[in-house]
């Protein structure tokens, strides 16, 4: 071999450090768009489970008004699971199948929001974080647009005046988003 040549050990560790650096950006970016597709999966789950929290929350709220306005008297239930089984009259009413658990922590315990006369007049999820969704609310929930917490996702039945006797409406401090 001649003086500046190089023999064909050489060539073939140059191709195989150069392949070795090719697998190496390979791996990052498979790693990178493994990192981006988990946050997308995220954010998707997330606004599902928001979903969910609209859906039942809205349930809840319109049990809370069947129980209301379903025996004389116009009383909020005491508890949540007297809307899955009401006992005030002959036959036992079931304004809900069952108390939901809540969406986002999975779990049976709501925020409560009492009536000043006493039961419960609605519910808000105990979950942390801000919500994904800040606007587009169907209309009875506009008021949740720009909120920054799940707890100011309340969903409260306020009977109309007209329905309600003058002790059983509600003041204006038990208003939506004031858990």
């Amino acid at each position: 071999m001649r003086r500046g040549e190089r023999g064909p050990h050489i060539r073939r560790h140059s191709a195989r450090g150069i392949a070795y650096l090719g697998v190496l950006l390979l791996t990052g970016a498979l790693a990178l768009g493994a990192t981006q597709a988990a946050r997308i999966w995220k954010t998707v789950q997330q606004r599902d489970r928001e979903a969910q929290l609209l859906f039942v929350g809205d349930q809840i709220r319109q049990a809370i008004a069947h129980y209301y306005n379903s025996a004389e008297g116009s009383r909020f239930p005491p508890s949540l699971d007297a809307l899955v089984e009401d006992r005030r009259g002959p036959q036992p009413l079931r304004h809900l199948r069952r108390v939901y658990p809540d969406p986002l922590t999975r779990s049976r315990e709501w925020g409560l929001i009492e009536a000043p006369e006493g039961g419960v007049m609605g519910v808000y999820s105990k979950a942390e974080g801000r919500p994904l969704k800040q606007q587009g609310f169907p209309d009875d929930y506009a008021g949740f647009d720009g909120k920054d917490a799940y707890a100011d996702w309340a969903f409260v039945y306020l009977p109309s005046p007209i329905a309600a006797s003058p002790q059983a409406s509600p003041t204006s401090s038990a208003s939506p988003g004031s858990p």
